[in-house]
């Protein structure tokens, strides 16, 4: 944040959260274990206030007026809620090539493409700190290349999340239908914040049924800590099977890397369950492919990548 002097933000890039938010003083009753530093926009010489007749205040869903200035509430599944000031601010980011660009933040932009590197599988003793996930912005940040397919993306009336239609998923050659009663155009959006995958309860059941048929070993079913999941004990991943996600138009393939996770030592489970609620494309399963965003084409493009390069 360019303040006098600058200091480091850091955030959750969340493709599921509408607003870009940081905590800021004074901030009485607020989450109380954030270790960096808290914003003071007092300190700033680029930080505005959006008020009331802001175009950009009417824009959001659950903006509101207080003292002419452009105020928010937002609740997240975790029971959590968000209640600020809407507001623009100067962002200093480095890019890959070592440059600084800035850019007045807001809203967001209409292209951009991301690479998850698969970090649950990482240990502090072995990884570079240097490794890190990538995200681009405008042009340039297009998916393109041998493998790359691509996916509609779904309009609905919530304004940020990027509605995808899965129709099915393949577990090794069974196909295990989304809906044998029909598929709802938008069925999932994908979100980079929350990492296991969530579908309704009923397809979730059928999914995991067929994927536990395939695995020659049991399931633990002695461990209170492990509640309803389905996980196996293992030192290293299972080597299947291998799930094929069908999307509208694009087929991507699922690895065990990313459908099963090390919940604990010599524990591995599979890494999505089932909801009464909407289905969810977390990041276990987005991690290692470059994932494009094209709000003007309106498509989806998953591209297999190691994303630590």
């Amino acid at each position: 944040m360019p303040l006098n002097p600058p200091v480091d933000i850091y955030g959750i890039a969340d493709t599921g959260s509408d607003l870009v938010w940081t905590q800021c003083v004074p901030c009485d009753g607020c989450y109380n274990n954030q270790t960096n530093p808290t914003f003071d926009p007092l300190k700033s010489a680029t930080y505005t206030d959006i008020y009331c007749e802001s175009e950009k205040c009417c824009l959001i869903n659950t903006g509101n007026c207080s003292q002419n200035t452009c105020s928010y509430t937002n609740g997240y599944l975790d029971s959590s809620t968000t209640k600020v000031v809407f507001a623009q601010e100067k962002v200093i980011m480095t890019s890959i090539s070592g440059e600084t660009v800035s850019v007045d933040i807001a809203f967001g932009s209409k292209r951009f493409s991301h690479c998850l590197f698969a970090i649950w599988y990482c240990r502090t003793d072995v990884t570079d700190p240097s490794i890190a996930s990538k995200i681009s912005f405008g042009n340039g940040s297009e998916v393109v290349g041998d493998g790359v397919v691509s996916s509609p993306l779904v309009a609905k009336d919530f304004k940020t999340p990027y509605f995808v239609t899965i129709e099915a998923i393949s577990v090794g050659d069974v196909n295990v239908p989304f809906n044998p009663l029909g598929i709802s155009k938008g069925n999932m959006f994908l979100d980079s914040r929350t990492p296991p995958t969530v579908f309704p309860q009923d397809f979730y059941n059928r999914l995991a049924a067929e994927v536990q048929k395939q695995i020659a070993m049991d399931p633990i079913k002695d461990d209170p800590d492990l509640g309803t999941r389905h996980c196996y004990r293992t030192k290293t991943n299972l080597e299947g099977p291998i799930l094929t996600v069908h999307f509208e138009n694009a087929n991507v393939q699922l690895k065990p890397m990313h459908t099963f996770v090390p919940l604990k030592d010599g524990v591995y489970c599979f890494a999505m369950q089932g909801s009464n609620g909407g289905g969810i494309y977390g990041n276990f399963v987005q991690a290692n492919s470059l994932i494009g965003f094209d709000m003007e084409t309106m498509m989806l493009s998953f591209k297999l990548t190691d994303c630590t390069k």
